[in-house]
């Protein structure tokens, strides 16, 4: 499902189990650990969450209702380089040390605890209604209207602007702030009283 998702396809949809975000990012990650195609936890878990746009987390209650309880969206963390060069322009060897400690110490803190992604819940099911919580990030607000036809972008463009105030460009131009966004309303809507 993962090696499907990175080529071929707009979009995957799959359904899972796990209770949080991170239950789901490991559970898949240690599936694709004991497929044994890879070894190193990081690297299974970098793939798992470059398919991992978004996730709709569904609930059944105790009296039996069934209902979105929060959608989430997974964002990879970008691995920047940090480091410095400064020690060239250091004139005794202690402040050279110094320089050089730095760096490493950034080189093992990247490579002991790196985070390969963070999670915002964008919509969460909050005293019978759905409340914004956070904003999309404008990679994927830019790539869901590049992938919408005419008659839906009208609607996307607005819905953005007046719950984030921000627009969309044209293409892959970017994203730019237009104005304080309105205060987020909150949708009344009763759960689904389906019970299975």
């Amino acid at each position: 499902m993962i090696q499907a998702a990175q080529v071929a396809s707009k979009f995957t949809l799959f359904t899972h189990h796990a209770k949080t975000f991170p239950n789901l990012v490991t559970a898949l990650r240690n599936s694709m650990l004991r497929t044994g195609v890879f070894k190193d936890e990081k690297t299974a878990e970098e793939q798992v969450i470059q398919v991992l746009n978004f996730d709709i987390h569904l609930v059944k209650d105790f009296r039996g209702r069934r209902y979105i309880e929060r959608i989430t969206e997974c964002i990879p963390v970008e691995n920047k380089n940090e480091y410095t060069f400064d020690h060239r322009n250091e004139k005794t060897l202690e402040g050279k040390l110094d320089k050089f400690m730095d760096n490493a110490t950034r080189y093992f803190t990247k490579i002991t605890d790196r985070e390969t992604y963070r999670y915002v819940n964008i919509m969460e099911y909050i005293d019978d209604g759905y409340v914004l919580t956070n904003k999309i990030s404008d990679a994927n607000l830019i790539e869901m209207r590049n992938n919408m036809d005419d008659s839906d972008i009208e609607g996307f463009d607005k819905f953005v602007e007046e719950n984030w105030g921000v627009r969309i460009k044209d293409g892959y131009a970017g994203v730019e702030k237009i104005e304080t966004p309105k205060k987020t309303k909150t949708t009344k809507a009763t759960a689904s009283r389906r019970t299975k």
